[in-house]
């Protein structure tokens, strides 16, 4: 092994190996003491989550015009993965409203935002942010219209992690800075909503069924590659810096969201079977993600 490939493999290494960590701290505490997340959960979507996106988006460093084209790129990446694979579901037996959306709406705050962190350093925060805001504006609104086409519009408006980027927006926008005491608030608030979210993860791990296992197993294969191959067609239209696409090849590459689970649980979508999907492909990508990075790297 040169010395350039060990070097590459020891980055992959220590992106990854906080990440898996976490996950598995978070599975084995689950293991040996009965856990139930859905409370911690709540307040992470809440509190924590809104903290960390109006931390980034009122720093006096943000600059929303930068992002514009790599946010176009991630609703490229959203729809264009659903539209991609919608052809598909007949032909593997798989309701459209219960593969689509997993497919569509990646693991982008859980896995995609320390991810992003670790692999391309504090700077890729703002980045990571906003495709985690993309990809969670378009699940609370096109995934939720494919299960329920009769929600208002609206109803956006009481989810506080749009309400904390609508006034991230406000801050970005005017150049209005908050005083210190506030802004160290909101900060510690945030810092608490990553490592959360991945203790998160592997609780959930504990509850993976392998009885729809083959739903699972087209989730895990189609899901990155229709990311991917999105990205590599949204670059062809956006012709995004070097930066930026890395970041949208590895925002492509994420396994579903475990949202799509409780999506789908509240509307009686097939739970058991999106539960499948969501947990396998995020199994997978303990293999796709280093794969990505050896790439992107």
């Amino acid at each position: 092994m040169d010395g350039t490939t060990y070097s590459l493999l020891e980055r992959i290494f220590q992106v990854v190996f906080p990440l898996l960590a976490i996950v598995t701290v978070g599975y084995f505490y689950a293991r040996r003491i009965h856990t139930d997340m859905s409370v911690a959960n709540r307040i992470n979507m809440d509190v924590f989550t809104p903290a960390l996106i109006l931390s980034v988006m009122a720093d006096k460093s943000f600059d929303l015009a930068l992002y514009q084209p790599l946010a176009i790129g991630a609703l490229c990446v959203v729809l264009g993965s659903g539209l991609l694979l919608l052809p598909l579901c007949r032909l593997i037996g798989i309701h459209p409203k219960t593969f689509l959306p997993p497919m569509m709406f990646n693991n982008s705050g859980n896995l995609g935002i320390p991810l992003a962190v670790l692999a391309f350093g504090e700077q890729a925060l703002p980045a990571a942010v906003v495709l985690f805001l993309v990809e969670n504006t378009l699940h609370f609104t096109v995934g939720m219209y494919m299960l329920n086409p009769k929600i208002h519009p609206l109803s956006l408006l009481r989810i506080p992690m749009i309400l904390a980027a609508i006034a991230g927006l406000v801050f970005s926008s005017t150049g209005a800075v908050l005083p210190v005491y506030l802004k160290t608030f909101i900060d510690m608030l945030g810092q608490i909503a990553i490592p959360l979210m991945l203790f998160s993860l592997g609780v959930r791990m504990l509850s993976i069924d392998f009885s729809n296992w083959r739903s699972g197993l087209f989730g895990a294969v189609l899901c990155p590659v229709s990311g991917i191959l999105m990205a590599l067609g949204a670059q062809q239209l956006l012709r995004l810096d070097q930066t930026q696409f890395h970041y949208l090849l590895l925002f492509g590459a994420l396994p579903p969201a475990l949202l799509n689970y409780l999506v789908a649980e509240r509307y009686n979508q097939e739970p058991q079977q999106v539960a499948s999907i969501v947990l396998l492909s995020n199994m997978a990508s303990l293999i796709i993600i280093p794969l990505t990075l050896a790439f992107i790297l």
